[in-house]
């Protein structure tokens, strides 16, 4: 019993109407992965017509055994006294090797169907960690003080995405999950490919972590080839292969980190941008120092920032000034009317009466200083003494309260 390709166009022809049966499956779509179409007897008759569409695999089975097979998208004559003469298509040598394991002696029995198999790429098939992942994130890099050494930040991620499969050997696919079943779906599939790839995906993820690789952790959706290279390298998808499926895509869309993570993240860039600012503001203290021009101008800016700013400011500076990062207590206000009286005992003598000229250049003088050499003119009051013994103001030769001459 064999299979006989008809002429091309054969279906429309008038041997059309020689066909006692046309065996065809409708696309499969994306769901389902195998489905069986026999007659209503459970018998192909002699002669009948089996339609392979694109990417279909059709095993004609006969209780126990292979009788034909064809990956080859065409039209095909059933012919039960000939020799299965096909094995066609890219399964070709797959088909042989079925053959021998399910040929045996023995009449054909009563049951008899085709196997048709969807052999297109099976797509938009969701993945997603169900742990959190630990990861070295070496993008927030922090110093280990005891050690001395930088050390990556540890936090733990969850990573979401598609990946896309087929069936690579109807044989073997047909043997070890889906038997003789009138349908199968992929639904059935799924988890079974999820256990057997996330365990090699994880050792993935922390090797992408490692010191060598340090991809940082928003990176992790950018590194899809890398994943998908490393993941080949370790036959992640070895156990479905035995099982005739194969992987040909796997992308990593999407990483998220744990609450906690997010958090130490978050504390993390926090600190940096204050210790940024630190030091912004010290450069400009060590600018200004050093510019005797615009040392004023600058201490009077970073004032007016520490205003500005409130505590983060005021704390830069008073960490950088005050080593025991002890507080300053502000300065109490003198009482304006003691600022008066300093004012008044500071002041410089009176000004020249008018009519008074300079002694240098004999020019007339209205203030202190002679406005055309710069002489100081001496003040015109009289010089007051005082008592030597008991400090009392003396007018003449003696002083009039202890006697004491002047």
């Amino acid at each position: 019993m064999g299979l006989i390709k008809a002429a091309a166009g054969a279906i429309g022809s008038t041997l059309g109407d020689q066909w006692k049966e046309a065996i065809r499956c409708p696309d499969m779509g994306n769901e389902i992965l195998m489905k069986k179409v026999t007659t209503p007897t459970g018998v192909i008759s002699n002669g009948s017509t089996i339609i392979v569409g694109p990417g279909q695999c059709a095993i004609i089975y006969d209780n126990g055994r292979v009788l034909d097979a064809s990956a080859e998208e065409g039209f095909y004559t059933f012919d039960s006294s000939s020799t299965p003469s096909l094995f066609a298509g890219q399964f070709g040598d797959m088909f042989k090797e079925m053959w021998t394991r399910f040929t045996y002696n023995g009449a054909t029995s009563k049951q008899q169907a085709v196997f048709f198999f969807n052999t297109k790429q099976i797509i938009k098939n969701p993945f997603g960690t169900k742990n959190p992942i630990p990861f070295q994130d070496w993008s927030h890099a922090i110093k280990n003080e005891i050690m001395g050494e930088i050390m990556p930040l540890l936090v733990k991620v969850k990573c979401f995405g598609t990946y896309v499969f087929r069936i690579s050997d109807p044989s073997l696919f047909m043997q070890e999950i889906a038997g003789t079943a009138d349908v199968y779906k992929k639904d059935e599939l799924l988890e079974q490919i999820r256990s057997e790839v996330l365990s090699v995906f994880q050792n993935v993820v922390n090797e992408l972590g490692n010191s060598e690789n340090k991809v940082p952790i928003g990176e992790m959706p950018s590194q899809t080839d890398e994943i998908e290279a490393m993941l080949k390298e370790r036959s992640y998808d070895q156990g479905l292969r035995e099982k005739g499926l194969k992987i040909t895509t796997f992308s990593v869309e999407s990483v998220i980190l744990d609450e906690e993570s997010e958090k130490a993240i978050n504390e993390y860039e926090h600190n940096a941008n204050s210790r940024m600012q630190q030091g912004r503001i010290l450069d400009v203290m060590e600018k200004a120092a050093s510019n005797e021009s615009g040392a004023v101008n600058g201490f009077l800016g970073i004032g007016m920032a520490n205003m500005a700013g409130g505590n983060m400011f005021g704390g830069v500076m008073n960490n950088a000034f005050n080593p025991n990062n002890a507080q300053v207590p502000p300065q109490p206000a003198a009482p304006q009317g003691e600022q008066l009286n300093t004012t008044a005992a500071t002041s410089t003598p009176v000004a020249a009466p008018s009519g008074t000229v300079c002694s240098n250049c004999g020019q007339p003088v209205v203030g202190k200083f002679c406005a055309n050499c710069g002489t100081p003119v001496a003040s015109s009051e009289p010089q007051k003494k005082f008592c030597t013994n008991c400090g009392a103001e003396v007018t003449g030769n003696f002083c009039t309260n202890c006697g004491t001459k002047a």
